[in-house]
């Protein structure tokens, strides 16, 4: 099943059931008003909501509709908390290298996480507003998946089986402000602005195949201007799965229904496959020859995020920003 939010003037849009290609759409606000709502009450609404997308399927919905991307919110536009996991560490590894730095003692133990900003959430065409390009803009392509309730303490099989939706997302970095953050011992703040999200929210078993329960398998794309920056499998080198980062999220508090947890930036070992963020590549030239070359991105630039299936065909939709002075 997969789901997306239609932009209506409220805070939180009119919840959709999707077709599997992306190209249709219906509204389900008569059995739940948002997606937020959905979740709440995952239990008794998901099964209804699966009838609705099947009805979608064989063309038979009622108040179906050609779906527009642009017309669309993120699929939770404002989540109870957003947090954010490093689970490849191939990512760090290569960002410190370039640095001249080792890993902090224990990152292969435990996942770092930092909380995020949970509200508002882009849509996939909204435009990404940043106040000055001296903020050094970045993009990084992410899985992130949403939970049910999970309570305080949960143990991983419990955690995994919270998991309710995935997601692909664009985690907006501002590398400027990141020593800053820091340094100053609370963690990211100001370096991490408003993260967006592809059209569509969707089920574990609209991967088939490509979901094993813990991780999704796959490659996801990222270009800037049209040049691919990367292609790295989600599935490979990610060394805490999503079960593991939503048990470490829960490990002090309780998760609340529409809780998002993001994978952090996805990248292999094996730098053929690119980079998942533009310091990455930049951290590459750094090690190769001492210098880094990659520009971050600049107003006028545009990002494009999407992730194909085993069929080759888009799974969430793709994620198309431009990036826009704050006005």
């Amino acid at each position: 099943m997969k789901l997306a939010t239609l932009r209506d003037g409220t805070r939180d849009g009119t919840l959709l059931v999707v077709s599997p290609d992306l190209k249709r759409a219906a509204k389900a606000d008569g059995l739940a008003p948002t997606l937020q709502a959905a979740l709440d009450d995952w239990g008794y609404l998901a099964p209804l909501l699966a009838e609705l997308a099947a009805e979608l399927a064989a063309g038979r919905a009622a108040r179906a509709f050609d779906l527009d991307p642009a017309a669309l919110m993120a699929p939770l536009p404002r989540a109870p908390q957003l947090a954010d996991g490093s689970a490849y560490l191939a990512h760090a590894e290569l960002v410190r290298r370039a640095r001249g730095a080792e890993l902090p003692a224990g990152a292969r133990r435990e996942p770092l996480m930092y909380q995020g900003c949970s509200a508002p959430l882009l849509g996939p065409c909204e435009d990404v507003a940043v106040a000055s390009e001296e903020q050094e803009i970045d993009l990084e392509m992410e899985l992130a998946v949403v939970t049910g309730d999970v309570p305080l303490g949960a143990a991983r099989e419990d955690a995994g089986a919270a998991i309710r939706l995935l997601m692909l997302m664009n985690d907006v970095s501002l590398r400027a402000f990141v020593a800053a953050d820091l340094a100053a011992g609370f963690g990211l703040f100001h370096s991490k602005p408003p993260s967006a999200f592809a059209p569509a929210a969707v089920t574990p078993d609209e991967l088939g195949a490509a979901w094993d329960g813990r991780r999704a398998h796959g490659a996801v794309r990222a270009w800037v201007n049209g040049e691919l920056l990367g292609e790295p499998d989600a599935g490979k080198d990610m060394q805490f799965d999503f079960p593991r980062l939503v048990a470490h999220a829960a490990r002090t508090r309780p998760l609340a229904a529409g809780t998002i947890i993001g994978s952090g930036a996805v990248s292999n070992r094996d730098r053929r496959k690119g980079a998942g963020c533009l310091l990455e590549r930049r951290a590459e030239e750094t090690v190769k020859g001492g210098k880094a070359k990659t520009p971050f991105l600049r107003f006028g630039d545009r990002v494009r995020i999407d992730m194909a299936g085993p069929d080759g065909a888009s799974i969430f939709g793709a994620i198309e920003q431009k990036i826009v002075r704050a006005k």
